[in-house]
């Protein structure tokens, strides 16, 4: 064998070693896990969830770090920026597969900068509007909108998220005129709601979910196929007469491309543990959020059919970054 043929052999070898003694001794220092919201939405929730087990599992804590703006995207910029070792983590969400088709230019690519991991929970949406609003149902709001042509305002946790996906379709298909306004996550958004300077809401069922309950807003309709658990009497959109309307959030970990498969496969493995756990179960089914787990390739397949499925939504609604 030439010389520089049992160099590259002996490259490779070092490499595959590396790989195989990287998961036993990971993790031995703090981990980084990003989240692309301001606190307090569910995407925080879910993350310090996860982070807090991590933490119990492996005696290593895991630090939230809240990275909002863009849509989700300059948190998910920072990690597929990151060294590729498994101290920084994403807590990913749909909104990254929509924003992979909404932003004409992305500082990076969803599929080849950033690793699957796991999905940790999906989340059904809900319509909420203003208490005050003169309106009971989805076919009055529909009506009241239509009477008041472009007077009527709904917020988003960000453009090219998929709650201002849900907005357009929306509009779309109830022929409205409301104008959308981003905010950077569902915190401050959900606040200026009941503060009465937007008009409606499309958001996860865990984040307005205590001011429901509270009479702080008023649930109209879910934006999934199937009523929540957690609001079992608001129907769904279908059910209000816009049939076929079904799109949920999912929320889930994503890592470096090029993260050793060992540290990928071991986080994996931990996080599915950790969802079926009673008592992890306790703390997400009361929100709403339904613990899924999974494999790293069933999360990619998850990514991969949402970017195409979403991305020709948004085209219908004709809806792209300006």
């Amino acid at each position: 064998m030439p010389d520089i043929l049992r160099a590259w052999a002996a490259a490779a070898a070092l490499c595959l070693a590396g790989a195989a003694t990287a998961a036993p001794s990971y993790p031995d220092k703090p981990i980084r896990l990003i989240v692309p919201f301001p606190a307090g939405g569910t995407t925080d929730i879910l993350a310090r969830t996860v982070g807090q087990r991590l933490t119990m599992a492996w005696g290593q804590p895991v630090i939230i770090e809240n990275r909002p703006g863009a849509g989700a995207t300059i948190g998910a910029d920072v990690v597929a920026k990151a060294r590729p070792d498994g101290y920084t983590l994403l807590m990913a969400a749909v909104h990254h597969t929509i924003a992979a088709t909404y932003y004409k230019q992305l500082p990076y690519d969803l599929r080849k900068d950033l690793a699957p991991v796991s999905v940790v929970a999906i989340v059904p949406n809900v319509l909420v509007v203003r208490p005050d609003l003169p309106v009971s149902n989805v076919q009055e709001l529909i009506a009241y909108a239509k009477a008041n042509p472009g007077k009527l305002t709904y917020a988003s946790n960000g453009a090219g998220t998929a709650h201002n996906l849900i907005g357009e379709q929306f509009k779309s298909m109830t022929g409205t005129d409301i104008m959308h306004i981003p905010y950077k996550g569902s915190a401050p958004a959900l606040t200026d709601l009941m503060g009465g300077r937007v008009t409606m809401m499309f958001d996860t069922v865990s984040s307005c979910l205590p001011y429901v309950k509270a009479g702080k807003l008023k649930a109209l309709a879910v934006a999934t196929s199937a009523r929540s658990s957690v609001l079992p009497d608001v129907p769904t959109l279908s059910e209000a007469g816009l049939k076929g309307f079904d799109i949920a959030s999912w929320f889930g970990v994503m890592a470096p491309a090029g993260t050793p498969r060992a540290i990928v496969d071991k986080l994996s493995a931990q996080i599915d543990k950790d969802l079926a756990d009673p008592e992890v179960r306790k703390v997400l089914l009361p929100i709403g959020a339904e613990p899924v787990g999974g494999t790293p390739q069933a999360m990619q397949t998850r990514i991969d059919t949402e970017v195409r499925s979403y991305g020709e939504l948004m085209k219908r609604a004709g809806m792209q970054e300006q």
